[in-house]
């Protein structure tokens, strides 16, 4: 075990966030995991438990490995992987996967292992690395709107559109999350808020189309359309009731919650264990347990900043802000969810809800910083050691100089 946590390098400050958030995991989950058990009549508590027990695992052995990786070299594994995630997300996207009646293109099925994979959440996380890639290249460069359009826009525009016919919310979040890591890094603002403007007009054009030619598109495009709709004018649909739901579970937890295990609207809210798993949350553990997760995800953002600040290169104060930030932004906006400040999104919480894809590529950008932090720490080992033999030779020297004096 010691020399398990003697090969742990970075913030350790963050393995323990993860560590805590992970284990805390187990008991709403669990908790929740009885609506899939007893009322959709599907596996077992265990199972689901073990199921979730080995996500976890699987979501820190990547971790780990991913940030013994020098991070420098997640600028050429970023420009392998983006054709990569371009042919997976057309592929996700033309299987046309139906759940319940609606189309859920979002998940391709691995036959080998039997599970599915979300490929929106690795393009994710790789589009961050290829903008933070190309951002940290051209620092110094007077970039033009003409020449960034093909080696930066381009891509980013394909797997935008390759992701907003199955998953509108995702495709927002990236194009948002780019827009911030593009201002971060210095792409001038004359040319950001044009693309802003192009992702808006292109976003109108695709909803109009959706709604002129309804046969042409997915059904899960009127989702998306119709959960903004809804949330605007207070219609009642099912996104209503999973709200409604919601904000019982919250009354109902108050303070100090109703204890662990004990949710009662864990048996009526769909989508207890994944997307609405904060209003479980809140009800078993009341504003004192929302609050202190809130402050962990907080914590883990602080970390993040600390991170990409103390980093010596540009590129590894970029990629951290680009993986890291979404992160804690996707748990913003789970919660908000809750709340009703936000209409529904589908984005789970990280670290916290089930689901392997989202743990994996959680603990993949984590990784990424982490692998950050460590090379810092690894410059910091090698000046303090450098500090320590200059030193010596200088304590020497007067024994040197007598020597040859003698």
């Amino acid at each position: 075990m010691q020399q398990l946590f003697k090969n742990v390098k970075g913030d350790k400050a963050i393995w323990a966030v993860v560590a805590l958030l992970g284990l805390f995991s187990f008991l709403p989950v669990y908790s929740a995991s009885t609506n899939l058990v007893y009322v959709v009549g599907t596996g077992t508590t265990i199972g689901y438990l073990l199921k979730h027990a080995f996500l976890l695992l699987l979501g820190v052995i990547i971790m780990y490995a991913i940030h013994k990786i020098p991070y420098r070299y997640f600028k050429g594994i970023s420009i392998l992987l983006v054709p990569l995630v371009i042919v997976l997300l057309v592929v996700t996207l033309a299987q046309g996967t139906t759940i319940g009646g609606a189309n859920a293109a979002r998940w391709i099925r691995i036959p080998i292992v039997g599970m599915s994979f979300q490929t929106s959440t690795l393009a994710f996380v790789v589009i961050m690395m290829y903008v933070a890639r190309y951002l940290a290249k051209n620092k110094d460069k007077e970039v033009t709107f003409k020449e960034s359009l093909l080696p930066l826009w381009l891509p980013v525009g394909m797997i935008l559109a390759c992701i907003l016919p199955a998953n509108f919310s995702t495709t927002a979040i990236i194009f948002f999350m780019v827009c911030v890591l593009c201002f971060l890094g210095g792409y001038p603002i004359k040319y950001l808020a044009g693309i802003v403007g192009a992702g808006v007009l292109c976003l109108t054009i695709f909803i109009l189309a959706a709604k002129a030619f309804p046969g042409v598109f997915p059904n899960r495009v009127d989702t998306w359309i119709s959960r903004i709709e809804n949330f605007s004018d207070g219609s009642d649909t099912m996104e209503d009731y999973q709200i409604e739901k919601a904000k019982i579970a919250i009354a109902t937890g108050g303070i100090a919650g109703v204890g662990a295990g004990k949710s009662v609207m864990k048996n009526f809210l769909p989508q207890s264990s994944s997307d609405f798993i904060y209003a479980i949350i809140v009800e078993e553990y009341g504003m004192i347990g929302a609050s202190i997760l809130l402050l962990s995800y907080l914590f883990l953002l602080f970390r993040i900043v600390i991170v990409a600040q103390k980093s010596d290169t540009v590129f590894g104060k970029l990629i951290v802000i680009g993986v890291g930030m979404p992160i804690v932004f996707q748990a913003f906006i789970n919660m908000a969810v809750a709340v009703e400040l936000f209409p529904v999104t589908g984005q789970t919480l990280p670290l916290i809800s089930s689901g392997g894809t989202s743990i994996w590529m959680t603990c993949l950008a984590l990784g990424i910083v982490l692998s950050v932090s460590a090379k810092r720490e690894e410059v910091k080992e090698q000046e303090e050691l450098s500090s320590l033999l200059n030193e010596g030779e200088d304590e020497l020297n007067p024994l040197e100089v007598l020597s040859e004096q003698l």
